[in-house]
């Protein structure tokens, strides 16, 4: 079972496991914000909810500098797992601008693709093939993207993972 923890200002900063969490909220480092009270954590002489969410008491502040490091799983969660090119299920990545003309690996030059595409596109561009990218690749922003563990989330955190308006 995992633990998001927030900071003082309710921002999210990392996922950690329910025992880490618990002993946070023992020696007074965090508060239980949500827990799974189906699943009680048991000692010796006593029982404490299973945190799912806490809070710190103390305010971590988030650099705002930080960039998100490129990988295949985030180029394919930014992309929502669909082919930028025909929309289907995608399970590789392409580089708009191959690598043999200078393409560089960057947030701005990756995409998700399919394989049929990956394979049709070999390295041209788009526009050497007459197609167009569905979405302008660019690098992800928000603290969801800086806060590992995250993109599988539970059901009790979305109302902390949710975007500040």
């Amino acid at each position: 079972m995992r633990t998001l923890v927030l900071n003082a200002g309710f921002e999210p900063l990392a996922v950690v496991s329910f025992k880490r969490a618990l002993v946070l909220v023992m020696n007074g480092k965090a508060t239980i914000i949500a827990a799974d009270a189906e699943h009680p954590v048991f000692g010796l002489t006593e029982s404490w909810d299973r945190p799912s969410v806490i809070l710190l008491r103390r305010y971590v502040r988030i650099p705002s500098n930080r960039r998100v490091p490129v990988s295949r799983r985030g180029v394919l969660r930014r992309d929502g797992q669909r082919c930028a090119y025909c929309a289907s299920s995608a399970t590789t990545i392409d580089h708009v601008l191959p690598r043999s003309r200078g393409g560089a690996d960057s947030w701005e030059n990756l995409v998700a693709c399919c394989l049929k595409c990956n394979n049709a596109k070999s390295d041209r561009t788009p526009s050497e093939m007459g197609w167009t990218l569905r979405v302008h690749p660019r690098p992800p922003r928000g603290t969801p993207w800086l806060v590992r563990g995250v993109e599988r989330a539970l059901p009790q955190w979305e109302e902390y993972l949710a975007p500040a308006a």
